[in-house]
């Protein structure tokens, strides 16, 4: 039967894929099953374990330890990785948010110390610069590549208190991926950002939870719906496509009233 999207023997790279109910990990699993070699980044060991489910799975599939924001990691991982396989056909940059073991800073803009917006920029910024930077010149070498950066409608499209540096790193990404697109597409590289509203992970709050519960849909989204779009992006299908910001929140961010739903629908 001949697969719609198909990974065969393509390399594809996914950072911040640790969880075992993440985005990324999610987004790893339909790769490898569509045939992709898969290679996972995360902070933590956990990541082996992660790889260790794919190869259960007859997933080919390799897991690393990295600090992201680190560049002298991300030159030796990607280094590596070209050194074994040589190339990356495709990469995710999922890593963000908050690290295993960190508590999240949620200070108002006011009260925010430079120690805690440095950090928000550096995790959810300059991850995703740092391995696509590193990563871009093998794609250009190689004539193609699929780049799929996790943006999040905090930032490009709304905001809640506490998340300044939060939305303007994810915002960012969106300029920089535009910038990226118009320099690339001539080598059949297409990068794009997906947007994802409230979903069940791992790091949902308790009022996260109640948000997705008010949005069109009614619900939070899992992991596996953003990694469907992500996995769309990733592939060849995807080649008339790049700068583009795609949202998945269930319908959130579209509606106006944000009252009691008895009182209107």
């Amino acid at each position: 039967m001949n697969k719609f999207i198909d990974f065969t023997d393509q390399i594809c790279l996914i950072t911040g894929a640790g969880s075992p109910n993440g985005i990324g990990f999610e987004t790893a699993k339909i790769l490898g099953d569509l045939g992709g070699k898969i290679l996972l980044v995360a902070t933590t060991e956990r990541v082996y374990e992660r790889a260790s489910e794919l190869r259960i799975a007859g997933v080919e599939a390799e897991g690393y330890v990295a600090d992201l924001m680190d560049r002298k990691q991300v030159e030796n991982l990607i280094a590596g990785i070209i050194n074994k396989y040589g190339v990356i056909h495709v990469l995710v940059n999922n890593a963000g948010m908050v690290q295993v073991g960190m508590v999240e800073d949620f200070a108002t803009f006011d009260q925010v110390t430079y120690e805690s917006w440095d950090d928000a920029i550096d995790r959810n910024l300059n991850t995703c610069f740092n391995v696509t930077r590193a990563v871009l010149p093998h794609m250009i070498k190689n004539n193609y590549g699929r780049i799929v950066n996790t943006s999040s409608v905090t930032g490009p499209v709304v905001s809640n208190p506490g998340s300044a540096a939060y939305g303007a790193a994810k915002a960012a990404i969106i300029g920089m991926s535009r910038s990226i697109a118009i320099e690339t597409a001539k080598y059949d590289i297409m990068i794009n950002s997906v947007l994802p509203g409230w979903i069940a992970t791992a790091s949902q709050t308790v009022e996260e939870a109640a948000g997705g519960l008010n949005t069109p849909a009614g619900r939070g989204g899992d992991a596996a719906e953003v990694a469907n779009m992500n996995v769309f992006l990733a592939s060849d299908k995807a080649s008339y496509i790049t700068g583009q910001a795609f949202v998945v929140d269930g319908g959130n961010t579209i509606q106006e009233y944000k009252g009691p739903s008895d009182l209107y629908y």
